[in-house]
C-alpha cells in the first residue's frame, strides 16, 4: 500500500493488494481524480474516514456495451413508456439521491459531501455525466459516472420506483453504443449488473483497453 503526497501521482496498478487497495491519502482534486480514472483507479471510502482510499481491483467488473442483456420483463417496461429518459438534466439531484440511498449491509455511504462537490465540478467541466428516469416531472431513478475518451466509469445509481434505475441504465448504455463507447467500468461485482451483461475481466486487460481508448 502506498501513501500519496501532494504530488499528483499514482503507483503502478499492479502493485495493488489482493483486495485491490492501491494507495491511501492525497485529495479529490479534479487533476487527481482525472488521473486516477485514466489509470483505472477510483476512490472509495466510508464517510468520515481518513485518509482517502484508492482502488484498482483484479479482476475488474465491466460491461461491453454490445453485450447488454435486456430481459423480456424489462422490454415490457420500456415498451410501456412508464418512464421518461434524459441525460445530464439533473446531475446534482442524481448524485444527491445516490448519497442518501440506503444500502443493504452498510451503516453509511461512501458518497460524502466532498465527493458530491468534486464530482459536481467534474460535471460542470464535462467529465461527469448523469442519466435520469422520470415519471412526469418526478425524478425516480438514475445513475452517474465519469466519461473519458471511449470509456464510461460508472459510479452509483439509485431507484425510487421498481425498475427505474435499470431502465435508466439500459437506455444510457444504448446511448453509449451510438457514441462508440467500448467499455463501461462497473468496478466491483453486483448480481444486478451481471443480469444486465456485465462480466469479470483481468485487470491487465482492463488497463490495456483504457490505454487504447483514453488520450
Amino acid at each position: 500500500m502506498f501513501l500519496l503526497t501532494k504530488d499528483i501521482l499514482f503507483p503502478d496498478t499492479e502493485l495493488a493488494d489482493e483486495d485491490g487497495l492501491l494507495a491511501i491519502g492525497g485529495d479529490l482534486s479534479t487533476e487527481r481524480l482525472l488521473l486516477a480514472y485514466k489509470n483505472g483507479i477510483f476512490p472509495w471510502y466510508n464517510e468520515g474516514d481518513e485518509p482517502i482510499c484508492w482502488w484498482c481491483p483484479n479482476p475488474r467488473f465491466v460491461l461491453f456495451p454490445d453485450e447488454l442483456k435486456i430481459s423480456k420483463s424489462m422490454k415490457t417496461v420500456i415498451n410501456k413508456n412508464e418512464f421518461r429518459f434524459t441525460i445530464n438534466t439533473a446531475f446534482e439531484e442524481v448524485i444527491h439521491n445516490c448519497k442518501i440511498k440506503e444500502r443493504e449491509g452498510q451503516d453509511g455511504t461512501w458518497i460524502n459531501n466532498t465527493i458530491v462537490n468534486e464530482y459536481t465540478k467534474l460535471h460542470r467541466l464535462g467529465f461527469a455525466h448523469s442519466a435520469e428516469a422520470w415519471i412526469d416531472n418526478e425524478l425516480v431513478g438514475g445513475l452517474y459516472g465519469i466519461l473519458l475518451g471511449n470509456i464510461f466509469f460508472g459510479e452509483s445509481m439509485f431507484s425510487k420506483k421498481s425498475n427505474a434505475s435499470k431502465f435508466a441504465f439500459i437506455k444510457y448504455v444504448q446511448h453509449l453504443q451510438t457514441q462508440k463507447i467500448v467499455l463501461i467500468d462497473c468496478q466491483v461485482y453486483t448480481q444486478h449488473l451481471e443480469s444486465l451483461g456485465a462480466c469479470m475481466i483481468q485487470r491487465s486487460n482492463f488497463i490495456s483497453i483504457l490505454k487504447k481508448n483514453i488520450n
